[in-house]
């Protein structure tokens, strides 16, 4: 199947694994806007939330509580629902593998294996499969392309370049309808803040509503692309209809910043003026991650995103809500 005999969204049932996590959840309020038939969304909860989808939930979605590292899980789902697409967004968080390295690498696997036996034997027709710009690791050159040799630095990005390669051999193999997105960083409403599994910009956010001390690991030099939650799902939604199979794709904004540079932004947005404690640097962090749009560009014309000033905050103002609560 080419791109250009892909199914349509509108009117079709979609099926968003990992649906109630951070990217996924804004996913499903996306496709609800797009007139699709029906969205499924598949989430064990792990670090996914059920607050994030009560919106969806009262909008017509559909929610089922189960692991899709599971194969009998998903092929009920699949029985139960006529299936026409799917969005693969399930992982552990990139912090989690530090925990438990084994089982962060065999979620990015499991998960996308099952999917893509299940398309294999036609349970639906086309998979979208949410990478992650981890999987090339440190850039060896900048701005990070799609040709980009895949050197992860951690298990979890070891993993999402495991299932990318996964991907691609079934569709070599069986001329399967399914491509591969690789965002980078993403921030926004919804990500996590709580605990170890905690990203950069919600923990100091956090940290500052709550009067404690922003903190940098590393020299603070190390940099990241980082892109606002709403426009991954926007350039993801833009470009599936041309995408070729087997294909990948960046979703990136291109605005790569120090964390440095983030911290002094979330502390001007919050008026803070307080100091920022130094830690040493994490093992295995990557220095330096800017990713190509060019691709992107290539496929979906030019585009705008979020400025990052912007985007941090609306996380501020979606955070002290959430603190709240």
């Amino acid at each position: 199947m080419s791109a250009l005999e892909r199914p349509s969204l509108v009117n079709s049932t979609v099926l968003v694994v990992g649906g109630a996590g951070f990217i996924g959840s804004h996913l499903v309020d996306k496709l609800l806007e797009e007139n699709v038939r029906q969205v499924i969304i598949l989430d064990n909860l792990f670090t996914g939330k059920k607050e994030n989808v009560v919106h969806a939930l009262n909008n017509g979605a559909k929610l089922y509580i189960d692991n899709a590292e599971n194969q009998e899980a998903l092929n009920y789902i699949m029985e139960e629902n006529d299936v026409d697409i799917v969005f693969n967004c399930a992982t552990k968080a990139l912090n989690y593998s530090f925990m438990n390295p084994s089982n962060a690498y065999l979620t990015n696997v499991l998960v996308l294996k099952n999917l893509l036996e299940l398309q294999r034997k036609k349970a639906f027709q086309t998979l979208c499969h949410v990478s992650s710009s981890e999987a090339y690791g440190s850039a060896q050159y900048k701005p990070i392309d799609e040709l980009h040799p895949l050197a992860p630095t951690t298990t979890y990005a070891a993993g999402k370049a495991a299932a990318d390669l996964l991907l691609q051999s079934y569709v070599n193999m069986f001329e399967l309808d399914a491509f591969i997105i690789r965002p980078f960083n993403n921030y926004g409403p919804r990500q996590n803040f709580d605990g170890p599994l905690a990203g950069v910009i919600p923990i100091t956010i956090k940290k500052i509503l709550q009067g404690g001390t922003p903190e940098i690991h590393g020299s603070g030099k190390q940099t990241r692309d980082f892109i606002y939650v709403m426009d991954t799902v926007n350039l993801a939604l833009t470009v599936f209809p041309v995408i070729p199979p087997g294909e990948v794709v960046n979703i990136t904004t291109d605005q790569q910043m120090s964390i440095k540079n983030v911290i002094e932004t979330i502390s001007n947005v919050m008026s803070y003026q307080g100091p920022v404690i130094q830690k040493p640097s994490r093992t295995a962090d990557v220095a330096s991650h800017r990713g190509s749009a060019e691709k992107l560009q290539r496929l979906i014309g030019p585009f705008d995103g979020t400025p990052f000033q912007e985007g941090v905050k609306n996380t501020v103002e979606w955070l002290t809500k959430a603190i709240k609560n």
